[in-house]
């Protein structure tokens, strides 16, 4: 039992080394020069960690230089700023608040002039909490397209796409309001592979996908038909060539736009390993870019934890995906964590082990929990508890199976989101520590 806790302990040590390391206040200080010079400049912030970018920014540029600054978040990360206009918005989901703010945020960029700086702050949520529909698809509508997305399990560049085509902001939208005056992007990462263009759905990049991979995936997912009739018309108007594309790249509309990525989940998952290593594991990265269902990326996670023969630490970031089959609470982390404890009983995984999976912003899909903390014994909890945890996760109710064993792992929301960090730690049963 000490061991088992041992272990707890240092899994959370580890994740949370992976989420400071994603600080987005220290982060935009380094890329940010201070000396300028500086033109006036119109500062705009959105997503998770809009008011710490938006803080840091503050400090940085001269107060005579700023012209306006705005900064656009979910209500757990809502942080009053003494010179910025602080505003929020719903999230995951959007809302008739985060139509407002991007109705000012378009404003701020179209009125920029040719001599001036938007200097755009972008962090992992800004997708949803600045929905911007265009002309005949209403915010509704636009809601419903992203809920029926996230229930079919499609992968979160997938929603984007979509939502690009429906967008007036994302899809490099903010870039061309914003021409001719300069643009500069500091962009704290919440994708894999850091694809701009799919960061909050790429504002002030050029979107590389069409009309016709919106249809696609809509389709592939078997949701076309389910989808409100007004997304339907606009997309297959695009595909019929009566509605503008997204700006490609190559157009002039980015010759005066710059960006910077200042965080991701490739440095998180750096940090993580040199945490475990400090901590006396023998470290190793499990996957950089962990994908696929949660149920079944327990699976291959269990099956390679048995071939383990000294402490280790596994460490990985990525996103899983989860397809509702049921009506339970839950998120991909807990999912994961959930479908973890259960494949390590049919593997029969031994010695002692904890498994930790959690998204860094601290909020896994629309629960207070961050994501799950399993350990060898949580299963014989959740039973104990008067649980049936295969019965949960076949209805998606890994909340309530997690809450059973208490093994919800809640951080409160953290002012960051760089996607999802995972670590395994691992004590063979009979190793003697030689």
């Amino acid at each position: 039992m000490a061991l088992s806790q041992q272990l707890r302990r240092e899994a959370q040590a580890i994740f949370q080394a992976g989420v400071t390391a994603a600080d987005p206040y220290q982060a935009v200080l380094n890329h940010l020069d201070a000396n300028g010079p500086w033109p006036k400049v119109h500062v705009v912030a959105f997503g998770k960690a809009a008011c710490a970018m938006m803080k840091a920014a503050l400090v940085c540029i001269p107060a005579e230089s700023v012209v306006t600054a705005i900064a656009v978040t979910n209500d757990e990360n809502v942080t009053a700023l003494a010179n910025a206009v602080v505003l929020s918005a719903g999230h995951p989901l959007p809302d008739e608040s985060g139509l407002q703010a991007a109705r000012r945020i378009a404003a701020i960029a179209s009125q920029a002039q040719e001599d001036e700086l938007v200097l755009v702050l972008i962090s992992g949520g800004g997708s949803a909490l600045l929905p911007y529909p265009v002309a005949g698809v209403s915010l509704a509508d636009k809601i419903a397209t992203t809920q029926i997305l996230l229930a079919s399990g499609a992968a979160i560049n997938e929603i984007n796409c979509v939502r690009k085509h429906l967008s007036e902001l994302k899809g490099g939208g903010l870039a061309k309001l914003a021409y001719p005056a300069k643009v500069h992007a500091l962009i704290l990462s919440d994708v894999l592979g850091d694809d701009f263009s799919a960061i909050a759905s790429g504002p002030t990049v050029p979107d590389p996908t069409t009309f016709v991979d919106a249809i696609a995936i809509l389709k592939n997912h078997q949701v076309w038909e389910i989808t409100p009739a007004s997304v339907q018309a606009h997309l297959l108007a695009g595909l019929a060539g009566d509605v503008g594309e997204t700006p490609k790249p190559g157009d002039a509309i980015f010759t005066n736009v710059t960006e910077q990525l200042i965080g991701s989940n490739a440095l998180s998952v750096h940090a993580m390993l040199a945490s475990a290593k400090i901590l006396g594991y023998t470290a190793q990265l499990y996957s950089a870019h962990l994908c696929g269902e949660a149920r079944e990326a327990a699976k291959l996670w269990v099956a390679t934890a048995k071939t383990l023969s000294e402490p280790s630490a596994m460490v990985a970031g990525g996103e899983t995906t989860v397809t509702l089959r049921g009506t339970g609470k839950g998120g991909r982390n807990q999912e994961l964590a959930l479908a973890f404890a259960l494949e390590a009983k049919q593997q029969g995984l031994g010695g002692t082990w904890a498994f930790l999976s959690g998204g860094t912003d601290g909020r896994d899909g629309p629960t207070d929990a961050a994501g799950g903390l399993v350990d060898s014994g949580s299963i014989l909890r959740m039973v104990e508890a008067g649980c049936d945890p295969k019965a949960l996760l076949a209805n998606n109710d890994s909340y309530h199976a997690l809450e059973c064993s208490e093994d919800l792992l809640k951080t409160g929301a953290t002012g960051t989101n760089v996607a999802d960090l995972q670590v395994l730690l691992f004590t063979p049963q009979y190793y003697d520590g030689n």
